[in-house]
């Protein structure tokens, strides 16, 4: 997936916002809380050439003595590591680098969006903390997923009850019959009780309302903090790529509509929804760095883990002007 371009939160100095193309950083940077301009930053002119300084003679150099080595190629500087910032540029390490014996990224190191480890980076390049925050564990979204089903499940016996008690009074007649004859291995089908005339527009009513039971606690809940109340029990939050800021009714709906909203109204074209659901939830496992469900990258979001403790300060780019929400 590659990023929308604009202007973003350098992940090499927070303290500073750079624009990004689509492919790499470009231009000058400028302060986080200063507004950047509207599409990119202008062309910078190419430095003034210094005036042609008169040529020095230079001692001629003696060749290498017959049988020695040719001299070593120049390169960086022996030992040289790369400051715990980054690069900055996704371009990654200095051509010719090669990394000293043992070296690891440097804690808090987060490489640029595209950025990909040269031949011969030792060990995995650092896992992606997306506004300083690292990623919610698949695990831990499926427990959240699961309590606000259970939540879900709960309303809908209350405001769908009645509803899901006359479909049983309209067709039980007709599963009792074909579970008499199953269990007497007669397969025949001759004077089987009608199924009500009512089944068919009770079902509908019983998928339109649990769709709607769904839409009514997840978008507005999502849109303005971001988490559903399985999210919150779990610390987990869904932020857009951009920022760190709400996700807005808008992006909430597109998120919500890839994994409920149609999906939930194909449950009765022979289980369709249910697949493309199940589809949905796994999509996380097979998706790197940033672990992105399928209704994620429709609404370009991601889940982030939140801080255990109450009192940790928590990075945060509400004060960012409208630009930075593609």
């Amino acid at each position: 997936m590659s990023v929308q371009p604009g202007w973003y939160v350098d992940p090499a100095e927070p303290s500073t916002r750079r624009y990004w193309d689509g492919e790499g950083w470009i231009g000058a940077p400028i302060p986080v809380d200063e507004t950047p301009p509207e599409g990119p930053p202008p062309v910078e002119p190419p430095p003034a050439a210094p005036p042609p300084a008169e040529p020095v003679p230079q001692p001629v150099a003696a060749g290498p003595a017959p049988g020695s080595a040719p001299p070593a190629a120049a390169g960086p500087v022996p030992g040289w590591a790369p400051p715990p910032g980054g690069y900055g540029h996704p371009a990654g390490p200095p051509p010719g680098w090669t990394p000293p014996p043992g070296w690891t990224p440097p804690p808090g190191w987060t490489p640029p969006p595209g950025w990909a480890p040269p031949p011969g980076w030792p060990g995995r390049a650092p896992e992606p903390r997306p506004h300083g925050l690292p990623l919610a564990g698949y695990g831990t979204r499926l427990v959240a997923r699961l309590i606000d089903f259970g939540v879900l499940l709960a309303l809908n016996a209350v405001v769908n009850g009645w509803f899901l008690w006359r479909l049983i009074e309209e067709t039980s007649p007709y599963w009792l019959e074909v579970g008499r004859r199953f269990m007497a291995r007669d397969s025949s089908t001759e004077g089987l009780p009608p199924i009500g005339e009512q089944a068919g527009s009770l079902q509908l009513a019983i998928v339109v309302i649990a769709t709607a039971l769904w839409l009514a606690y997840e978008v507005p809940a999502m849109a303005s903090s971001g988490q559903t109340f399985g999210k919150r029990v779990m610390r987990i939050r869904a932020v857009p790529l951009s920022a760190d800021q709400p996700l807005g009714f808008g992006r909430s709906l597109r998120r919500w509509n890839t994994l409920g909203g149609v999906p939930t109204l194909l449950w009765c074209c022979f289980g369709l929804g249910l697949l493309l659901q199940l589809i949905d939830a796994l999509s996380p496992l097979f998706d790197h760095p940033l672990r992105q469900a399928l209704h994620d990258k429709r609404a370009q979001t991601v889940v982030v883990q939140l801080p255990r403790t109450a009192g940790s300060a928590t990075p945060n780019d509400r004060a960012n002007p409208p630009g930075d929400t593609p």
